[in-house]
């Protein structure tokens, strides 16, 4: 299979060639690009967090990173809309996955905190591919300790910044508080964006606003639409190092039906697309896409949707490393 890659005359080694190996066929990597292991060094890992113990209300997330690497064979070498050839610019890989145990949630937090603190380092940037979304939380806490605190750019139906359920601290819902707490984000540089569906109590609006973090409602769309959602969050993460969190439950169900908490009135894909690119114009440091749970999914629409927000976010990071 090694000879059938795609090879640049600078050494970079793209993905497998479509038009020498079938789109069907061949590696199951995240656009069927090399491993990490085919390459001496790597700009861009795309790794898999394959980690669901803590959703609280439909599971099966933990087989996400399959399911979007299996979409994500459809997708090509150059990036019309950001102008980039992302395989090109940098050395782009699958790190395969993070094992980490199904039973202990704080064990799995310290290994994907782990894992992630081995992929990083010198410049180099992750994808991680979930898996619930308590997997952000271990992903900041290893970013933090490479680029400080991070503003945080959080896509998702739902706050994430409960304190608890069940007494349990860390689950799905609670990332952004510990994150908070944990000094991991820039307070009043960090928003969440696509807010909607019913809270417990106006109170968690309160809650959230003093652990740092300003509300774009999907709502708000309607009125401001996509360029004056993008600004908003341009003019909050500043010239800070940018995290990027997506809870594929962002997308209307119509668009992502294979989630685990689903709410009505959501984005379009293309109205995340179209914010997601202009997340070029920021210092983005990393990346997570969550919450594809694919037993609920038809015609892999969610896998799919999931597979060309990574893609864009690798074509960010990948142009930003060969600037």
């Amino acid at each position: 299979m090694a000879e059938q890659y795609v090879r640049y005359d600078d050494g970079t080694v793209g993905q497998v060639d479509g038009m020498a190996v079938p789109r069907y066929a061949g590696l199951t990597t995240f656009a069927r690009l090399p491993r990490a292991e085919d390459v001496e060094s790597y700009d861009v890992a795309v790794v898999g967090v394959p980690f669901d113990s803590g959703v609280t209300y439909r599971p099966g997330a933990r087989f996400g990173p399959a399911a979007i690497r299996q979409a994500s064979r459809l997708l090509r070498p150059y990036n019309p809309a950001l102008d980039v050839s992302p395989f090109r610019a940098a050395q782009v890989v699958d790190a395969g996955d993070i094992a980490c145990n199904p039973f202990d949630i704080v064990a799995a937090l310290a290994q994907i905190e782990a894992g992630i603190t081995g992929l990083i380092g010198s410049g180099r940037s992750v994808v991680s591919l979930g898996g619930d979304h308590t997997i952000a939380l271990p992903v900041l806490r290893a970013l933090h300790a490479e680029h400080g605190p991070l503003a945080l750019v959080h896509f998702d139906a739902h706050l994430d910044t409960w304190d608890t359920y069940f007494d349990a601290p860390y689950t799905h819902g609670t990332p952004f508080r510990r994150a908070s707490e944990e000094g991991l984000i820039v307070k009043g540089s960090s928003a969440h964006v696509g807010i909607r569906g019913s809270l417990y109590d106006r109170g968690d609006l309160v809650d959230d606003e003093e652990l740092g973090f300003t509300i774009v409602h999907c709502r708000d769309f309607d009125r401001l639409g996509a360029d004056g959602i993008l600004e908003r969050v341009l003019d909050r993460v500043g010239d800070a190092p940018v995290y990027v969190s997506i809870d594929i439950d962002v997308l209307d169900p119509a668009f992502a039906p294979a989630t685990g908490t689903p709410e009505a009135g959501g984005m379009t894909s293309r109205e995340l697309l179209a914010v997601l690119r202009g997340m070029r114009h920021t210092n983005l440091v990393g990346a997570d896409i969550v919450e594809v749970a694919p037993a609920y999914d038809h015609a892999e629409i969610t896998a799919v949707a999931a597979a060309n927000l990574a893609y864009e976010l690798v074509s960010i990071l990948a142009d930003k490393r060969s600037a």
